[in-house]
């Protein structure tokens, strides 16, 4: 969906999509431990949407499987639900209330999980950065070309940009140096978040020479976000959601780009 969702503004807009992945939520449905060996440890997370993540714990002490039952039975009856960074908050207000190995075993649970859950929470899929080449503002200075394609590669810079365009409702315009957060002056940003289930989660959008037509890529960015956000609150990244959306406004798009 993401892939699609990306190729899809780099083909409408003829310059550079971008969307960054949906992120998780850190909250989880239950945990569990597995023994593999002596200090080697399996440690299972199950999120609410069924999501299961696993890292092997390497430990100080060797748990035995009743121990390792003992603090998944309390994780799971104390914690379940909860975001991954609250657990940690109260687990270290409740070390003390815990036997020594135990409550060390969970804190490295926690901290590991923490970890798990925060990976690919930053991806970033862009697509088209070779329509660039085409555009005359950049083929005629090479030292803005290198900056433009610096950003697509290092992606910190467009993840904080992306970051600051899910803050506000809507299509958002950052022109070049004019915005003060576009990192490369012959640079523009149109941007929308894009949700599941009236949550934001994400965001998309079109990357461009300043002076690109204004007008159009914001409809593009403004369709294609709500098509995304759609198509993944009804749990069907493709297909019919897809299919409807090209037969109508984006389809009004596509003829209006050709013509």
């Amino acid at each position: 969906m993401i892939a699609n969702a990306a190729q899809l503004l780099s083909n409408l807009s003829h310059f550079v999509g971008v969307v960054m992945a949906p992120r998780r939520s850190s909250v989880f449905k239950h945990i569990e431990f597995l023994r593999l060996s002596e200090r080697r440890l399996l440690l299972i997370i199950v999120a609410p949407d069924g999501d299961v993540q696993n890292r092997v714990l390497f430990t100080d002490t060797d748990y035995t499987a009743s121990e390792l039952q003992e603090a998944s039975n309390y994780l799971n009856a104390n914690f379940s639900g909860m975001a991954i960074e609250q657990v940690r908050a109260r687990l270290h207000h409740e070390v003390d209330r815990l036997r020594g190995e135990i409550a060390k075993l969970m804190q490295a649970a926690v901290q590991v999980g923490s970890e798990v859950m925060s990976q690919a929470q930053d991806e970033v899929v862009i697509s088209g950065e070779r329509n660039l080449l085409a555009v005359t503002d950049f083929s005629s200075d090479m030292n803005q070309l290198r900056r433009a394609f610096d950003l697509f590669e290092q992606k910190a810079q467009l993840m904080r940009l992306l970051d600051v365009s899910s803050e506000a409702e809507g299509v958002r315009i950052f022109i070049g140096g004019e915005s003060q957060t576009v990192p490369v002056e012959d640079l523009s940003v149109v941007s929308a978040p894009y949700e599941v289930d009236g949550q934001v989660v994400g965001t998309l959008g079109v990357i461009g020479p300043t002076r690109m037509p204004y007008d159009r890529m914001i409809q593009i960015v403004d369709i294609t976000s709500r098509l995304v956000s759609n198509a993944l609150s009804q749990g069907k990244p493709g297909g019919n959601a897809w299919n409807h959306a090209l037969g109508g406004p984006l389809a009004q798009l596509v003829r209006a780009g050709d013509s």
